[in-house]
């Protein structure tokens, strides 16, 4: 997929403070970082009609996004602010401000969306910077600001593809939630008022001391906890990202019954998974124990195969979580 990483598709690597934009020369534009929302309505609604607004969604675990950053930070400073504004450059963490990703479809990252007047008039992803400068100028006119000879952007580099990664959607819970682990089989369990309406708090990121042969062990057994198993930010109930909540509506959607776990309750897992799946972002959707993806991958699995999971549908029934007695639990 380019140098682009799908929104599960990269291993972690250093967190890189993506948000904040490169300083810029005085009288130039520069990316302005975006954190919710509401602050995104914000920016977009006092645009002219005529402005272009370059609205930049990256992942601080995406390496290709440390490029694509130095691309757009390069980019903007050719530009100069005017009156009436013609162009305006956005920065957004795809999985902080979900809503806004779910907005935009984003699937992958870096992604680069041009939009006037509230319309999307063209979408660039991978890290090609001629490619993003062209388009760029195509809608907007080329930058009078500065001296684009000397700010030029850097050549196109090859990256290399990581290895998968998950889907940003996600719902947060208090443990997995085994499916299936006592009598009746699947097709008896059916989501009802003992799902948890919220999300515990975040940990503190302490850890119960066990090694790392003993986390392996423990995260074996947690993945093989439901036949279908769904680690997320919240719970089925009450999702916190955008990418968990789309990832439940879809199975619960196919009828399918699912084990869940809300990694937030428990930052042990939420990093060691990480490393055990190879696969840096949640939700992460598991099978018999075995990874198959996130978001975007499910999407594409039932999108090739209708009757993907088929085992685990109950039929004439709405899929959802086993009851809260029957969920694996944090420790």
């Amino acid at each position: 997929m380019n140098s682009s990483a799908p929104m599960s598709s990269e291993k972690p690597g250093p967190a890189v403070e993506q948000d904040k934009p490169t300083t810029a020369p005085a009288g130039t534009c520069t990316v302005t970082p975006i954190t919710s929302e509401s602050d995104f309505e914000q920016h977009t609604s006092s645009l002219p009609p005529s402005c272009l607004a370059v609205i930049y969604f990256h992942a601080p675990w995406a390496e290709p996004c440390k490029q694509m950053s130095t691309i757009l930070s390069t980019l903007a400073s050719t530009y100069a602010p005017g009156d009436p504004q013609r162009i305006a450059f956005f920065g957004l963490d795809a999985e902080e401000v979900s809503e806004v990703s779910e907005q935009y479809d984003v699937t992958q990252v870096p992604l680069v969306v041009l939009q006037k007047d509230g319309k999307v008039v063209e979408s660039i992803t991978g890290t090609d910077a001629s490619k993003v400068r062209n388009a760029v100028e195509k809608h907007a006119g080329s930058p009078v600001a500065g001296n684009p000879g000397k700010a030029g952007l850097p050549p196109a580099q090859k990256v290399t593809k990581p290895a998968p990664s998950v889907a940003l959607d996600d719902k947060p819970e208090d443990g997995p939630h085994t499916n299936g682990s006592s009598g009746g089989g699947l097709s008896k369990y059916a989501p009802d008022a003992k799902d948890p309406s919220t999300a515990p708090e975040y940990s503190s990121g302490e850890t119960n001391g066990a090694s790392q042969e003993e986390l392996n062990a423990r995260l074996s057994e947690l993945v093989k906890a439901a036949p279908v198993m769904l680690f997320m930010k919240g719970t089925p109930s009450a999702p916190q990202c955008g990418f968990s909540r789309q990832t439940v509506s879809m199975l619960r959607e196919k009828g399918i019954r699912y084990g869940f776990f809300n990694i937030l309750a428990d930052d042990e897992v939420r990093q060691g998974l990480k490393n055990y799946s190879e696969w840096p972002t949640f939700p992460q959707v598991y099978v018999g124990g075995e990874l198959v993806g996130g978001l975007d991958i499910l999407k594409e699995e039932f999108e090739n195969d209708p009757e993907f999971l088929k085992e685990y549908m109950v039929q004439g029934k709405t899929g959802g979580p086993a009851s809260a007695d029957q969920q694996a639990q944090p420790a």
